[in-house]
């Protein structure tokens, strides 16, 4: 128990000090002091909040039920900017109290063949003054009215890549291709901005150690001046445990003349792949083949040439051959007449 009598005697000693400090007539002096600045402080914000001023506000507008056809040949505005007056206590509420709501533009109904959009100052006016105060004076509105021009676009269809990073932990690969639902997407634009489009990206997705298959609602990088037919589309991962699987594959010499044949040292090489767990029994010989084509035989002066595998399923990783340079010897065909 001694610790803990030391502890209380620390703390008995701390308290005895802090209490020896403020009775001290000089923190009683100072303390007085900053009551009465505080107490200053507060009338003088009590009265300038009393006062009347003028300031600037900006209201966000937001459009609705635009036609994916259309293109806007003029620039669109994305605030209404007010002049207003008002106690300082009634602006400090618009500006950490009561937020502005964005102003609704629904284009429901626009015709097409116009080429303009027009929204009326009744209707802009109307839409603040349900926002701002009774006491508020409404000097100015910024602007008064908007007019929005706008072209038909062209449509044109186009492929969808996943763009990312995969990292999987140790042991799991990505086991086949990535699959993008829907994979492809209608992109709506100018000509001139269509046909330097080759495909539609999906804002950079990165996966950290993946151990699983992994389904994810992935936006698509935007395009200025381009509408899509959907934001978003879903892009599923299939990653798998892998493990190493050896298989015994023949060499083959392709392209020999009839009046030649080819002997190889060995006649075969081991190949070995990571392959997904799931697929370790449907992996046989007969999906590899090991090929070395004739023509660079003739060209071979040491009598040894690399091998390669030059077929083999998809979703086969990793394929190691041993050895991975053969010996051969080229002979006359006797046998050929």
């Amino acid at each position: 128990m001694s610790w803990f009598k030391n502890i209380v005697r620390t703390c008995h000693t701390v308290l005895i000090d802090i209490k020896a400090f403020l009775h001290r007539q000089r923190w009683k002096e100072a303390l007085i002091f900053f009551c009465f600045v505080l107490l200053s402080f507060g009338f003088w914000l009590l009265q300038s909040l009393q006062q009347e001023y003028e300031t600037d506000m900006s209201i966000p507008i937001r459009y609705t039920n635009v036609p994916d056809d259309i293109i806007f040949t003029n620039k669109i505005p994305q605030a209404i900017n007010i002049r207003i007056k008002d106690k300082g206590s009634a602006l400090l509420n618009y500006t950490i109290g009561q937020k502005f709501r964005s102003i609704t533009i629904d284009m429901t109904g626009l015709s097409k063949e116009s080429g303009k959009f027009t929204v009326d100052k009744r209707y802009i006016e109307a839409e603040v003054q349900k926002q701002v105060l009774a006491t508020t004076t409404l000097y100015s509105i910024e602007p008064q009215a908007i007019t929005l021009r706008f072209g038909m676009r062209k449509s044109k269809e186009f492929p969808i890549v996943f763009q990312g990073n995969i990292q999987t932990e140790k042991g799991f690969l990505v086991s086949s291709d990535i699959q993008i639902s829907p994979s492809r997407v209608t992109v709506y634009a100018s000509d001139s901005i269509l046909d330097t489009i080759q495909e539609i990206k999906t804002v950079y997705t990165e996966i950290k150690n993946g151990k699983k298959s992994i389904t994810r609602v992935v936006a698509l990088e935007p395009i200025e001046g381009t509408n899509f037919e959907t934001n978003n589309v879903s892009v599923t991962i299939p990653i798998e445990e892998y493990t190493e699987k050896m298989l015994s594959i023949p060499v083959t010499v392709t392209g020999v003349p009839v009046n030649y044949k080819i002997r190889t040292f060995p006649q075969a090489v081991e190949v070995a792949c990571n392959i997904p767990i799931s697929r370790f029994k449907e992996l046989t010989e007969d999906m590899f083949t090991v090929e070395v084509p004739y023509a660079q035989l003739e060209e071979n002066v040491s009598g040894s040439i690399d091998v390669q595998v030059t077929k083999k399923p998809d979703w086969v990783r990793y394929c190691h051959v041993s050895p991975a340079k053969i010996e051969f010897l080229l002979e006359q065909n006797t046998s050929f007449k």
